[in-house]
């Protein structure tokens, strides 16, 4: 038996009231971007349930596998649709239970949406577990512990019946949450921060500085990677890539050889800042957490955020490093993270950066050199890139021109 629709179930947009018909409405709006490239699909949405309907030509696997990495999406299931006949039910019912394997349990959980349905919901339960054992006579009910839930939704326009519930993304759709300024450096930490405030709703665009020849073409790739997995949750994101090396060749000549940490953080602000502006969003977001590395005392966060009135929103702050890790690995960046091709942070790292600036002496250094025209000429030539789920970088697409060429 083939599917023919997929339940999504909505979790956390079931509390928005009278906000619900926006949320579900971006929603829709995403599911149906997300599953465009794809045939054989219909999406309806409905105020308490979403319904993906599949035609024959329809990849079923790949349309779940989708579905689960689209945020708001609680959970989804694939069902298949009969009439509100009863006999139409108890057939498909019967047919489902047929597949399962000697010895196993079954219960059968009844979702009355239709009160206008000929049977309560205890008398449906009654009927369909009935005929189940009277047709397949090496099943046994067991309603605590079963091997199989049989589900059954009964609605106005059919009953929708299914045994499997499969987890989603969670959170709220992309788009609900405005729009942030994510800063990419290429390590474990700021992909999962990128996609913690993703599933808070947030739209991102992504900012990475790039110090030529100091760091290669591989780190900026690598970059580009990590932005390319986190368009496959969200569609396209656009990435700005800073110049930053004449920034940063005149910090490492102006400041103190243990405050070149802070400053550089500092001008990336005022760089970020500038993009910010431009492109109308309404935050930053880092992966930044506390006490890890020398900038990311709290000391030195209020040196460096002293440069900009900007929220800056670091959902990994209070995580130890495991649990970052986890999540890196879970939405598929930690084994591009931790290639080796170092970042321009990484590149300049003095060797005793201090920990706790004293603000005073960080104004002090930065004063006997004006930056602010460098940090205008980085900002003026960022380069912009948007990048979706398919995008190769010129490496890619001349190994495919190659391929091509042979074959």
């Amino acid at each position: 038996m083939k599917y023919d629709h997929i339940l999504v179930r909505y979790g956390e947009l079931t509390l928005k009231g009278t906000n619900r018909k926006r949320f579900t409405n971006v929603l829709k709006e995403n599911v149906i971007q997300s599953l465009r490239s794809l045939e054989g699909t219909r999406v309806k949405c409905e105020r308490d349930r979403m319904f993906i309907s599949l035609f024959e030509e329809a990849n079923v696997n790949e349309v779940m596998n989708r579905l689960t990495k689209i945020f708001g999406i609680k959970s989804i299931s694939p069902v298949f649709k009969t009439t509100q006949n009863l006999e139409d039910i108890k057939q498909l019912c019967v047919s489902l239970a047929k597949d399962f394997a000697n010895g196993d349990t079954f219960k059968i959980d009844v979702k009355r949406v239709d009160k206008s349905f000929s049977l309560d919901t205890y008398q449906l339960q009654r009927e369909l577990g009935g005929v189940i054992l009277k047709s397949v006579d090496h099943l046994k009910v067991d309603v605590k512990r079963p091997t199989h839930n049989i589900k059954v939704e009964v609605r106005k326009e059919g009953v929708y019946i299914y045994t499997k519930v499969i987890d989603g993304a969670g959170g709220l759709p992309t788009g609900t949450g405005g729009k942030t300024l994510l800063q990419l450096s290429g390590g474990i930490d700021s992909p999962v921060a990128g996609m913690e405030m993703m599933k808070r709703g947030v739209k991102i665009e992504a900012i990475h500085f790039h110090s030529p020849p100091f760091t290669s073409e591989k780190a900026k790739d690598k970059v580009i990677e990590l932005t390319r997995i986190l368009s496959e949750r969200v569609g396209p994101i656009k990435l700005h890539i800073v110049p930053f090396t004449a920034l940063q060749k005149q910090i490492n000549k102006s400041v103190h050889p243990r405050y070149t940490m802070t400053t550089t953080r500092r001008m990336m602000l005022r760089v970020t800042d500038i993009i910010l502006e431009r492109i109308g969003a309404n935050a930053i977001v880092n992966g930044e957490n506390l006490g890890q590395v020398a900038s990311q005392t709290l000391k030195s966060m209020y040196a460096i955020n002293d440069v900009t009135s900007t929220p800056i929103l670091r959902p990994l702050i209070s995580l130890d490093k495991e649990d970052i890790i986890k999540k890196a690995k879970e939405i598929g960046t930690f084994e591009v993270s931790i290639q080796p091709y170092e970042d321009c942070c990484t590149i300049f790292t003095p060797k005793n950066p201090v920990t706790e600036p004293d603000f005073d002496k960080v104004v002090k250094y930065e004063s006997v050199f004006n930056f602010d025209d460098l940090v205008q000429e980085a900002a003026d030539n960022v380069e912009t890139i948007e990048i979706n789920k398919d995008y190769k970088t010129e490496k890619d697409k001349s190994t495919d021109a190659l391929i091509d060429e042979l074959f």
